[in-house]
């Protein structure tokens, strides 16, 4: 059986395809540190899902390695390099890292600040946290916040400067640091979408580490069905079921990636303006076609307050779920016409 198209929830549990015929399904390890899960429902023949199976593997080990903060490869000049260059000269950049910083640079205005690839210097301090409390959990600790104060003073995005004519980019501050772990996987799964859709692939599925990206629907019109996992973790079933084709699903909860300090629990989603993990909501799905939009806005919608995350789901035209740490589920119109009963 194949695993869980899920994401939006827990993997491992899924309603079953309504096709007779089971769907063919290949699962790739290693590109954002996830695993990654092609699925065809359509039909193709075993030659054609391989060969379009393997090259969005191939797009997505590219823009892996384009992407990665904490490793270089030889040949390559990817944000890795790109960090370690911060306060000297500009480096010629991959087009497609120019234009995925251009992107990148274009969500801080559509999100108002609130998706800032430059809060790498903040976020450093609390991944560094969160591993120190992995290896040893007895000494786990959170950072002080006069090193936060100080890591906040080298995060505007002007420090990202960008020559798209000589597809050059610097960092202007040798302290300042790039971060990109809430949009770069959404964007390369959108890349890898719109390749199959170029091939004419239709009935396919991406679910990339839980960001779900479906290309038309299912042989017969219909969709497919993701849970979205409650995100109180004495739930014992998932906060609601969702049916999507041809759009994407991503969601951000405080049970991704966390650790404890005296009971306390620090997830990875931190507020730009308090320096801190966003303590708003449990969890924040967003619905839309685009999966690098929808990667971006599951993280700035979540740092933001009720009315001014709601207003900025509206004004871009995206469904959107908020589930609040009590409990309460909030949605936008639109959402509502997703629900599988």
């Amino acid at each position: 059986m194949l695993p869980a198209l899920a994401a939006c929830g827990m993997p491992g549990e899924q309603e079953a395809p309504s096709e007779s015929a089971e769907p063919k399904g290949k699962a790739y390890y290693g590109y954002f540190d996830t695993v990654s899960y092609v699925y065809d429902y359509a039909g193709d023949s075993a030659e054609r899902f391989s060969d379009r199976s393997a090259e969005v593997s191939h797009l997505l080990e590219e823009y892996h390695r384009l992407f990665d903060i904490y490793h270089e490869y030889a040949g390559l000049t990817n944000l890795c390099s790109l960090n370690k260059a911060a306060g000297g000269e500009a480096l010629e950049l991959d087009p497609r890292l120019i234009d995925f910083l251009q992107y990148a640079r274009g969500m801080y205005d559509t999100t108002g600040g609130e998706m800032n690839v430059m809060l790498g210097a903040v976020l450093r301090l609390w991944h560094d946290c969160r591993e120190a409390a992995s290896d040893d959990p007895s000494n786990a600790a959170i950072p002080t916040e006069e090193a936060l104060r100080e890591a906040a003073a080298h995060t505007d995005i002007a420090l990202l400067e960008i020559d798209a004519e000589k597809g050059t980019a610097r960092i202007a501050d040798p302290l300042a640091s790039i971060d990109v772990g809430a949009l770069g996987k959404g964007y390369a799964v959108e890349r890898a979408a719109e390749y199959l859709e170029q091939e004419g692939a239709f009935g396919y599925v991406l679910n990339i580490g839980g960001n779900i990206r479906c290309i038309g629907t299912r042989t017969d019109g219909s969709g497919w069905v993701t849970a979205i996992r409650d995100p109180d973790p004495d739930a014992e079933d998932y906060a609601l079921r969702i049916e999507i084709s041809d759009t994407s699903c991503v969601t951000s909860g405080v049970y991704e990636r966390f650790f404890s300090v005296n009971g306390t629990q620090y997830h990875h989603i931190i507020d730009k303006d308090t320096l801190f993990p966003a303590a708003y909501y449990g969890s924040l799905t967003v619905v839309t076609r685009d999966s690098g939009l929808a990667d971006a806005l599951s993280t700035a919608l979540f740092c933001l307050p009720w009315e001014e995350s709601a207003a900025l789901a509206e004004a871009l035209g995206v469904e959107a779920l908020w589930i609040f740490p009590d409990g309460e589920q909030r949605m936008t119109d639109g959402f509502a016409a997703f629900i599988h009963e």
